[in-house]
């Protein structure tokens, strides 16, 4: 039987268990759809909140299926009761911003009591602070959220010491524990190295000395796509003509998952044969390319489809707001099954498809950083890697040695 340990796992700002387990489609089943878990890309793990009642319903789901480690969570959550006479795991998932709080966005975004509680007093107003400057500065939600989770992570880690009194030295070792100890990715570490440069330099107005922390060297992953063959099946597999629509939508302009779903029916403009895609990644707005062949599919799907769309070009049909880009992810993770795609890609794959096969066509490489939105070209020079337009002209050195003979097989 497989052992399943639970952690306690700070995660979006929010308290949740994480759940760690070798791969396992029936365990990976329960989780998700029993235990309503969820899957965490910057943590590599699933997870819930950390509440009684998922607790409760994760026991009951595993019993007798996995054998469950919870020695880590029961330490954390005894030292939880301690600081706070509240429960450890509460019996709601509904909390109340700090009184403390005033702004009406820093209480969406500071952590909840549940949170609080477990930073010192000597950190609870750096916390603010920080919260306080990322709003005044309008960076992004996604941002915000990360920064935040990241240094509320830390003021927990520094327990009763001041956030403010540590000096670069301090800071290396914290960064030493995360990288050695909790065994952080690069990419992980360095959004913890951006926060904490946020916090010092932006909120303390210290002078710069982040110069001295070194950063990890990221790994160069290359965008991971799906061959022409691979696209005709993925977009056979589904039948459901809205599904279709957003998957062709993503590839034929080389959208994100979170643009498809923020496109409204105004922003596709027939007459000029563009698609307005409005406060994009870096609150960014570009226009890029309409596909004639996707106009006509996206008028069909709009003249046929009930109930029809009012503001959004892809709407939730229970709240008319905009399509949620998890059950986007899940279209296209169904289809990729369905067409027995065994390549570990997401939805992101479609465009990276459509980076790299423009590029294979030719494609100036200063116009395909323009229609993906990139700030910069070096970005862009990603896809060169994978493009096979230069590639298949080269010949292997193996094949004219292979001609001269002298070679047997």
């Amino acid at each position: 039987m497989q052992n399943i340990i639970l952690k306690p796992l700070f995660h979006k700002n929010t308290d949740c268990i994480g759940i760690y387990f070798e791969k396992n489609a029936l365990l990976q089943s329960l989780v998700q759809k029993q235990a309503g878990g969820r899957w965490s890309r910057t943590n590599k793990c699933w997870y819930v909140l950390c509440t009684k009642q998922n607790y409760e319903q994760l026991a009951k789901t595993l019993k007798g299926k996995a054998i469950l480690e919870t020695g880590q969570l029961k330490k954390y959550l005894l030292e939880k009761k301690k600081n706070n006479p509240a429960q450890a795991l509460t019996s709601e998932k509904k909390t109340i911003a700090p009184k403390e709080v005033v702004h009406k966005e820093i209480k969406k975004i500071v952590a909840t009591p549940n949170q609080i509680h477990t930073i010192s007093k000597e950190n609870r107003e750096a916390l603010q602070q920080f919260t306080r400057q990322l709003t005044l500065k309008a960076y992004s939600q996604s941002t915000i959220r990360t920064y935040t989770n990241e240094f509320t992570q830390f003021l927990n880690t520094l327990k009763k010491k001041p956030a403010k009194e540590f000096t670069a030295s301090r800071l290396k070792d914290y960064f030493q524990y995360c990288y050695t100890t909790l065994q952080l990715s690069e990419n992980t570490m360095h959004s913890k190295i951006n926060a904490l440069k946020f916090y010092y330099e932006q909120v303390l107005g210290r002078e710069k000395f982040f110069w001295e922390i070194p950063r990890p060297k990221k790994p160069l992953l290359l965008p991971k796509l799906l061959n022409e063959d691979e696209l005709r099946k993925l977009f056979n597999a589904l039948s459901n003509k809205k599904h279709k629509a957003m998957l062709f939508t993503a590839y034929s302009a080389g959208l994100r998952v979170s643009e498809v779903v923020h496109l409204k029916i105004a922003d596709i403009d027939s007459q000029r044969i563009q698609i307005f895609i409005e406060r994009a990644k870096g609150k960014k707005d570009r226009y890029v390319n309409l596909s004639p062949i996707l106009l006509d599919i996206l008028r069909k799907y709009l003249l046929d489809y009930k109930p029809r769309p009012k503001i959004y070009l892809f709407e939730s049909e229970q709240t008319t707001a905009a399509y949620p880009t998890r059950t986007v992810q899940q279209i296209f993770a169904n289809a990729k099954k369905k067409a027995g795609i065994k390549k570990e890609v997401g939805i992101h794959s479609l465009r990276h498809s459509f980076a790299t096969h423009l590029l294979d066509k030719g494609t100036d490489i200063r116009y395909i950083k323009d229609l993906l939105g990139h700030f910069n070209i070096r970005t862009t020079e990603r896809y060169l890697h994978v493009s096979k337009k230069q590639l298949i002209n080269i010949v292997s050195p193996f094949d004219d040695l292979w001609k001269k003979d002298g070679i047997e097989w």
